[in-house]
Formats: structure tokens, C-alpha cells, sequence
């Protein structure tokens, strides 16, 4: 199923996927807006007056954890050596039971470590991750950006401070649901999200949703709530709901700082090309500078925004500072 409106099928040419990214890389660029060594990309539209209208949406103090669990049962499946965490002990109760960890008086216990792909669950895409035809982000060259040694240059470690400011909560599964005949709030899988369906859902949502500059929007697509219903399956790179490549536009001119979405990939998979494998992201990245995040719950938010009305609210969302990665897990708190 498709979203797609006539306008956005001069943009798709759907047997001309290169010529087609390279007329939207054209169109919609970012690079050199702030300046030749910019390393934030979109972040930049998050300032300090921005965290200040965020903190000034909290009015009850829920709080709300946007992140999937880190743990051994999924989402992945193991392409491009993507595994689920490996959660090890190394010191236990047990240990401290029998005193066969060598302290005194008494005292014990217990370590752990984790072995994990740094986009294995709830993440965001660093600016390193995705090249354009051999480009980075501000059209650096891929090779002088990210070598063995990791992001020498956008590490997800430069935006460790940065995300703090107003999320907004997209619930397009919501929205759209009843009039693709869906009465639970999900999209099917392959159905392209347009920038008709976001204003639509806007709309519908009320004033509360508006986007403006600076924002990091979530948006819902309903596939994680139907993973949690009936197993993994194929969310890991298999069919889904998720953003057109038409949305392209939109995202260069709303001057949003981020997106993130409840689905492995972001844009809607199948892509709307013969052959292509994840073009929207060899835009938004490399090209716009957005940072995208994945793999995110928004279903307890979904159901709190659904009850009172209110689609805003302070997000917190640091990337953990690893020095010169590409990615990051992250655990973002929606406070309203």
C-alpha cells in the first residue's frame, strides 16, 4: 500500500533510482549552511532558547522511556553481523554466598558487562553512518570521515549534549488507521508515509503538534505495537510502514533537528524503486545532516497523548559519547 500523491511520483522515478537521488541531493542540501566544519548538522536548529520553550512544557512530570529493551530475545537477526545484546555476569550473589570473591568483612557483589552492535535496538544514526556516492555530511570525503579507527570527524560523541529540546509525537498509525481500514491504530507494512499524511495527521491532532524548527518529531507507525503482539518476525529489515522518499522536502524545509521512528529502518521498506536499498537515508544523513533515530517505543507516550490531547513535550535523548562512532543506543525521556 502507498501514501504516494502525484507530485511525489515525478520525484520517485521508480526505474531511475540514482538519477532520482541525485535531483534530490541537489534540490535539498544542507551542506556548508553551518560553515565548512560543522560536525552537529541538524542539531544546530536546537539552541538554547528552544530548551528553554521545552522545559516550559512540563506540567505534570510523567515521564515516559522511549527505548525498546536491550536484551537477548531481538529485534536482530544477525544481518551485517547485527546481533541482539550478550549479557554476561562476571561477579554474582553466588559468588559472594560461597566468599569466592576475596573481600573482607563480609561484604560482596555483583558485575556485569555487554557485548552489543551499537544500533542492535533503540538508537540514533550518527552522521558517519551513511554516505552519498562516496560524500559524508558538509561533503566531506567518506574516507577521510570514517576509517578503522571510527568517525575521526562526526563521532556521535559531538552530539552528546545537544538533544535536549520539544519533541512532538507523530501518531500517523492513529491518524491514518481508520481510513486505510485499520481499526488498531497501525499502518500495514510497505504503506510510504507522505507529507500529505504528516499534515493530515497534524491536523487531526491539533494545535499541540504543529511542527516548528528545532523539534525532534516521533513518529508512530503502529509495526512495533503489532511486533509486541505477535513476535519479531521480519522487524528487523523486512517490511515496513515508514517514510516516502517524497518526504524528502519536508524534512529540509520543517528544520526539524531529528526524526525517529518505531521501525527498524525509518523509510518505508519496501522502497518505492526497483532497485534500491534504503534511499531516503542517502538523503537525510549525508546530504541534510538529520539525525535519525530508530527502533524507538512510543507506545506508552502514544496512549498519555491520546488521553489528554497533548502531542508536545521536553524529550531528552543523549547518545551515549563513544568516541568515533557512527551510532549510539539511547534511552529518550518524554517528560510532560
Amino acid at each position: 500500500m502507498t501514501g504516494i500523491n502525484a507530485e511525489d511520483q515525478e520525484i520517485i522515478r521508480r526505474n531511475d533510482p540514482m538519477g532520482s537521488i541525485e535531483a534530490m541531493a541537489a534540490a535539498h542540501n544542507n551542506w556548508g549552511r553551518w560553515g565548512p566544519d560543522d560536525v552537529l548538522g541538524t542539531l544546530n536548529f536546537i539552541d538554547e532558547a528552544k530548551r528553554v520553550e521545552a522545559a516550559g512544557l512540563v506540567r505534570t512530570g510523567q515521564t515516559f522511556s522511549l527505548s525498546q529493551p536491550f536484551d537477548t530475545n531481538g529485534p536482530q537477526k544477525g544481518w551485517r553481523r547485527r546481533t541482539n545484546p550478550v549479557h554476561t555476569m562476571t561477579d554474582t550473589g553466588t559468588d559472594a554466598e560461597f566468599g569466592d570473591q576475596g573481600f573482607p568483612h563480609g561484604i560482596g557483589g555483583a558485575d556485569d558487562y555487554i557485548a552489543m552492535p551499537l544500533q542492535c535496538s533503540t538508537q540514533w544514526d550518527g552522521l558517519g553512518h551513511i554516505f552519498d556516492r562516496g560524500k559524508a555530511w558538509n561533503g566531506r570525503r567518506a574516507g577521510s570521515v570514517v576509517t578503522s579507527e571510527g568517525d575521526l570527524v562526526t563521532g556521535i560523541q559531538t552530539a552528546a549534549a545537544q538533544i535536549v529540546t520539544r519533541g512532538v509525537l507523530l501518531d500517523v498509525g492513529r491518524a491514518l488507521g481508520p481510513a486505510l481500514g485499520s481499526d488498531d491504530g497501525e499502518l500495514p507494512d510497505g504503506y510510504a508515509i507522505t507529507a500529505e499524511d504528516i499534515e493530515a495527521t497534524i491536523e487531526k491532532q491539533g494545535p499541540s503538534s504543529a511542527i516548528r524548527r528545532g523539534d525532534i518529531v516521533v513518529l508512530r507507525t503502529g509495526q512495533y505495537a503489532r511486533t509486541l503482539r505477535q513476535g519479531w518476525g521480519e522487524y528487523a529489515g523486512g517490511p515496513a510502514p515508514g517514510l516516502s522518499f517524497g518526504m524528502a522536502p519536508w524534512l529540509h524545509k520543517s528544520e526539524i533537528a531529528g526524526i525517529a521512528t518505531d521501525t527498524w529502518g525509518f523509510e518505508v521498506r519496501p522502497n518505492e524503486f526497483d532497485t534500491a536499498f534504503q534511499p531516503l537515508h542517502q538523503i537525510a544523513i549525508p546530504n541534510l545532516g538529520l539525525f535519525l533515530g530508530e527502533m524507538w517505543d512510543p507506545e506508552q507516550l502514544a496512549a498519555s497523548c491520546a488521553a489528554d490531547g497533548r502531542y508536545d513535550f521536553l524529550l531528552t535523548a543523549a547518545p551515549l559519547p563513544i568516541t568515533g562512532a557512527v551510532g549510539s543506543p539511547v534511552n529518550p525521556i518524554a517528560v510532560k
